[in-house]
């Protein structure tokens, strides 16, 4: 495999790759390194890249497995997960501040979600997978996949309930 190959066939999904893996690391620095270091490992391997059925999936396990690793070792001590890319330009500077609440406090909520429910939310909500590929990325069935997901929304869902109605935490 050449490196125009690689290159086309590696680009169209770089980006998700990078937003998993900020999703699951603490900052753009350190999701930048899991990218490079996932590109590296199938440029590395890509004689046996041809073998994959589904590279984009692959790469996707990659890096969930890298990340986790990452998170398991003792260089990470202060991971949080950070989700902003949601903007309105056309919103009034008071429907813009609850918007960015709201995500703010998702975000605080998703940090103590377990890691399984994180990626899964990740993986179906943000970058947009069916259960098949995410059942097959996380090696479990799609009914698992889909209790967990509800598990998670529901979580998700009754904290910013309860956040909204009562104030602080």
């Amino acid at each position: 495999m050449k490196q125009a190959d690689f290159v086309s066939l590696v680009m169209p999904f770089k980006d998700k790759v990078f937003r998993l893996a900020k999703r699951l690391l603490v900052s753009r620095e350190e999701a930048e390194d899991a990218t490079q270091e996932i590109l590296l490992k199938l440029w590395k391997n890509k004689e046996k890249i041809e073998d994959y059925k589904n590279v984009e999936a692959f790469s996707m396990t990659m890096t969930k497995n890298f990340c986790l690793d990452r998170l398991k070792s003792k260089q990470a001590q202060n991971l949080k997960i950070v989700h902003s890319n949601y903007t309105d330009n056309n919103a009034s500077l008071q429907k813009q501040v609850e918007a960015k609440d709201s995500l703010n406090w998702v975000s605080r909520i998703m940090e103590d979600l377990p890691e399984q429910q994180k990626i899964i939310v990740q993986l179906r909500d943000i970058e947009q997978y069916d259960f098949a590929e995410i059942a097959k990325m996380l090696d479990m069935n799609e009914t698992a996949v889909r209790v967990n997901l509800s598990r998670a929304r529901k979580t998700i869902r009754e904290k910013l309930t309860n956040t909204h109605r009562h104030g602080i935490k």
